[in-house]
C-alpha cells in the first residue's frame, strides 16, 4: 500500500483507501501498522461508506435508488409536525431550515433546524441547535410512528440537581486515576441528593443528556431524552475515533493522551444476536449510533476499545456489523497473570499507567484479522 509521510504524526493513504485529509497514527510503528502496509485490501473509496456484508451499515447503502414513494411519505410525516421541506432536502445530505418551535430565535431567522433524510428516503431526523431549543425527533416511512424526545431546552431548564464534584468523588476518581483536569474538561459533576456522579452529555455545545453512576455502581439515564455518544463533541472533525463501553473508561483514554474517544450510552448485550440486522427504527438498542450517524460516517478508522469479557466481545461485534468490518479495529487487552487479562481502559490505567494504555491503543489490530486469530485460538 503506498504511504506518502506527510509530517511526524500523519500519515496519508494514496492508493483510494482514505479520502479524509490526514490521520493520526502511532508515534512509533509497532506490529499493527507493519500488517496494515502488508494487508490485502479490494475495498475502494472511502472505507467509512462500506457496507458490511451481513447489514445495511453507515455510509451509502448497497443500492443508492431512491424510493420516492417512501420520500413522499416521509416528507408527509415531517409535515405534519410543522417541517416544510425546501429543495435543499435531497436524501443523503443534511439541510439546514426555520425551526418551527423557535422560529430561529424571533427575529433573527436562524435556520437552526438540521434535518437529514436518509440515502433512500425511508427515514429522516432532525433536531434544532438553538440552546434555548433543541426540538429533535425521527420519522419513518412504513409507521404511523412520529418520535420526539425531550428537548436541549428541557433539559437545561428543569431541576437536574447538579453541583460541582466534592472533594469525596474528586478522591474516588483520583484513585482511578482521573485527573481533575480531564474532570473538568468532560463537565463531569454530582448530583446533589445524593453525590452520585454525573455525567452531562453534549451535541455541538448543547445539553442532550445525562448520565448517573453511584458509588455502588448503580446507573441511570435522564428519562425522556434522545441517547448519544458520550464525548460526541470530542469527534467533530477526526479522521479516527476510539469506542469505549463507559463513561470512566472514556475519562481513561484521555489520560493517554486521546481526546477522540467516545462511549456507548448503554453498556453491553450479553452476546451476539443471531438474528439479521433490524431495519433502522427497530434497531433501538443502536439508535445512538444512528443519532450520531453524521459524524461516524466521516471517519475512517475506528478503534473498538470494548471490554475484555463475554459481553464486551459481543458489542463490539454489533458494533462491527453495523459501523462496516473493513474499518474497525479491536485492541487486545494485556494479560493480567496467566489466567485473565485486564477488562478495560481504567483497568489498565490504574495498574499500568498511561504509558501502557497509549500502546494498547496504538497497537490494535483489524478487527477481522482481530477475530479471526480469536477463533484460531480457541480450535488450539
Amino acid at each position: 500500500m503506498p504511504v506518502r509521510i506527510m509530517q511526524p504524526g500523519h500519515l496519508s493513504l494514496t492508493n483510494g483507501l482514505a479520502t479524509t485529509s490526514s490521520v493520526t497514527v502511532p508515534r512509533r510503528l509497532g506490529r499493527v501498522w507493519s500488517r496494515l502496509l502488508s494487508y490485502p485490501t479490494h475495498v475502494t473509496g472511502n472505507p467509512s461508506f462500506q457496507c458490511n456484508s451481513d447489514a445495511e451499515s453507515f455510509g451509502e447503502h448497497k443500492d443508492d435508488t431512491i424510493d420516492i414513494s417512501k420520500l413522499t411519505e416521509v416528507k408527509q410525516k415531517l409535515k405534519l409536525v410543522g417541517i416544510n421541506c425546501d429543495d435543499s432536502c435531497i436524501p443523503g445530505r443534511y439541510a439546514h431550515l426555520l425551526c418551527p418551535k423557535c422560529k430561529g430565535g424571533g427575529r433573527s431567522l436562524e435556520r437552526s433546524l438540521s434535518v437529514h433524510i436518509i440515502q433512500d428516503g425511508d427515514f429522516a431526523m432532525w433536531r434544532c441547535f438553538r440552546v434555548d431549543c433543541g426540538w429533535a425527533g425521527r420519522a419513518f416511512a412504513g409507521s404511523n410512528k412520529i418520535r420526539k424526545v425531550m428537548s436541549s431546552r428541557q433539559v437545561a431548564e428543569k431541576s437536574l440537581g447538579l453541583e460541582p464534584l466534592g472533594e469525596k468523588l474528586i478522591a474516588y476518581l483520583g484513585k482511578r486515576m482521573i485527573s481533575e483536569g480531564t474532570l473538568q474538561r468532560n463537565s463531569v459533576m454530582q448530583r446533589l441528593h445524593d453525590q452520585a456522579i454525573a455525567f452531562p452529555y453534549w451535541h455541538n455545545g448543547v445539553l442532550v443528556g445525562c448520565k448517573y453512576r453511584s458509588m455502588e455502581r448503580k446507573f441511570r439515564q435522564e428519562k425522556g431524552t434522545e441517547k448519544w455518544l458520550y464525548g460526541l463533541d470530542d469527534i467533530n472533525e477526526v479522521a479516527e475515533v476510539i469506542i469505549v463501553e463507559g463513561e470512566i473508561d472514556k475519562l481513561s483514554v484521555e489520560e493517554a493522551g486521546f481526546q477522540n474517544c467516545v462511549s456507548v450510552p448503554s453498556g453491553a448485550p450479553p452476546k451476539v444476536s443471531n438474528r439479521e440486522l433490524p431495519p433502522r427504527e427497530k434497531d433501538t438498542g443502536y439508535q445512538y449510533l444512528w443519532n450520531c450517524k453524521e459524524h461516524l460516517d466521516k471517519v475512517s478508522r475506528i478503534i473498538l476499545a470494548t471490554d475484555a469479557d463475554t459481553p464486551g466481545h459481543a458489542l463490539a461485534e454489533e458494533l462491527a456489523r453495523r459501523l462496516g468490518k473493513d474499518r474497525c479495529w479491536r485492541v487486545r487487552w494485556p494479560k493480567k497473570d496467566e489466567f485473565s487479562y485486564f477488562k478495560d481502559a481504567n483497568e489498565v490505567l490504574k495498574c499500568l499507567g498511561p504509558g501502557a494504555l497509549r500502546e494498547v491503543i496504538e497497537n490494535a489490530e483489524l478487527y477481522q484479522l482481530h477475530v479471526s486469530e480469536e477463533a484460531l485460538q480457541c480450535t488450539k
